[in-house]
C-alpha cells in the first residue's frame, strides 16, 4: 500500500509502499477514504511533541470502511463505515480509567503518534475506539469532526453554561464549534489573527456575533473562551476579556510559553484549565450531536501525495475550515 512516512521529525514525509498491515485481536482493517489534517500533526512532525513512534505513519481523523477483523472483534462489519480519533487505545485499569478519566490514561496510545494513522491507504485500529460515521455526512466532512470536532466539543462542555463565548482562533475546530455553540443559544465572538478579514467574514457567516483580531477586546465581557491557536500569549488576553467568575480553557496540546501576567486578571474567581484528548463518551455525544445542529464542515483537499503540501498549507494558516488528505 502506499503510505505518508516520517521517518525523522522536523522532515517532510516521504511516499513509501509498504505491507498492508494485518488486524491483530480487537483490532479491524480500514481502507481509508479521507483523513483530516490536524495541528497536533504539525506538533508531531515539527518536532513539538517528542517521542512518537518512528517511522511513522500520522494522521488521526481518519473515515474509511471496515474490509477485515482481528480476532475477538464483533462491533463493526465488513462495509461499515467508521471514524478513527486520536484516542487510540487505553489500559483500563490505571488511576484515570477506573474513575471515567481515559483521555489522562497514564498508558495511553495515540493514533498518528504512537499508532499508525490514516495518512495511507489502509489502518488498522482498536475497535473500541471507533465510532460509526453519522449518516448524511460525506467522508471529506466527516474526517474534521474527529479530532478538530471532538476536542473542539470537550472544551465546550469544560465552559459550562457560558452564554458570551470567545473562540480565539478560528481555524478547523472553531468554525464547528462556533455551529453548535449558536445551536445551543450561546452568543460567538470570533478571535483571528489580526487584520484576517477574510477569518472574520468566515466567523461571522457561521453565526459569531462579533468578529475581530485577538489583539482586540471584545464589545463586551465573556462568560467565557476556548483558546483554539497554540499561541501562549493568548492567555492573558482571554483572562482580560472574560467577566469574573468566568473560564479560560486551552484546547491545544502544545502551546508555546504563556508570559507573566498579573494575579488581578486571574482574581475574581476566574477558571485557567487545559483540555487533553478526548473519551469516548465525547465521541459518541458529538456525533449524536453534529447532524442535529447540523455541522457544515469547510474543507479544502489534497490527495495522499501532496500531503505534505496541506501541513504547510495549516502552518502557513492560508485556509478557511479543515484540509482533508483524499485517499481512497
Amino acid at each position: 500500500m502506499r503510505a505518508m512516512v516520517l521517518e525523522r521529525q522536523r522532515e517532510p514525509l516521504r511516499m513509501e509502499d509498504i505491507a498492508v498491515p494485518e488486524p491483530g485481536v480487537g483490532q479491524v482493517l480500514i481502507r481509508v477514504r479521507a483523513c483530516a489534517v490536524c495541528r497536533t500533526d504539525l506538533h508531531i512532525v515539527d518536532g513539538e511533541l517528542i517521542g512518537p513512534k518512528l517511522p511513522l505513519i500520522p494522521g488521526h481523523q481518519i473515515v474509511g470502511e471496515v474490509v477485515a477483523a482481528g480476532e475477538g472483534t464483533g462491533r463493526f462489519s465488513e462495509g461499515d463505515r467508521v471514524g478513527v480519533p486520536w484516542l487510540g487505545w487505553t489500559d483500563g485499569e490505571c488511576r484515570y480509567c477506573r474513575r471515567g478519566q481515559e483521555n489522562l490514561c497514564e498508558g495511553a496510545r495515540f493514533t498518528g503518534y504512537q499508532i499508525d494513522g490514516g495518512y495511507a491507504e489502509y489502518a488498522v485500529a482498536d475497535e473500541r475506539f471507533c465510532f460509526p460515521i453519522p449518516e448524511g455526512y460525506p467522508d471529506l466532512q466527516a474526517a474534521p469532526l474527529l479530532c478538530g470536532g471532538l476536542i473542539g466539543y470537550r472544551s465546550l462542555r469544560m465552559t459550562g453554561d457560558a452564554e458570551r463565548l470567545g473562540l480565539y482562533g478560528f481555524g478547523s475546530s472553531a468554525h464547528m464549534i462556533a455551529q453548535a455553540a449558536v445551536y445551543q443559544g450561546r452568543r460567538v465572538f470570533a478571535f483571528t489573527r489580526p487584520g484576517d478579514e477574510e477569518a472574520q467574514r468566515f466567523a461571522r457567516s457561521l453565526g459569531a456575533g462579533w468578529a475581530g483580531g485577538s489583539d482586540e477586546r471584545p464589545p463586551e465581557e465573556l462568560d467565557a473562551a476556548i483558546i483554539f491557536a497554540p499561541v501562549g500569549s493568548l492567555v492573558p488576553a482571554a483572562l482580560r476579556a472574560v467577566a469574573k467568575g468566568g473560564v479560560v480553557v486551552c484546547a491545544g496540546i502544545h502551546m508555546s510559553d504563556i508570559p507573566s501576567f498579573p494575579y488581578e486578571i486571574l482574581w475574581g474567581e476566574r477558571v485557567l484549565r487545559s483540555v487533553a484528548n478526548l473519551t469516548r463518551r465525547d465521541g459518541e455525544e458529538f456525533l449524536e450531536l453534529a447532524p442535529k445542529v447540523p455541522i457544515r464542515t469547510t474543507v479544502e483537499t489534497f490527495p495522499l501525495e501532496r500531503t505534505n503540501e496541506a501541513l504547510d498549507v495549516l502552518r502557513e494558516g492560508r485556509i478557511e475550515g479543515s484540509a482533508v488528505v483524499t485517499v481512497g
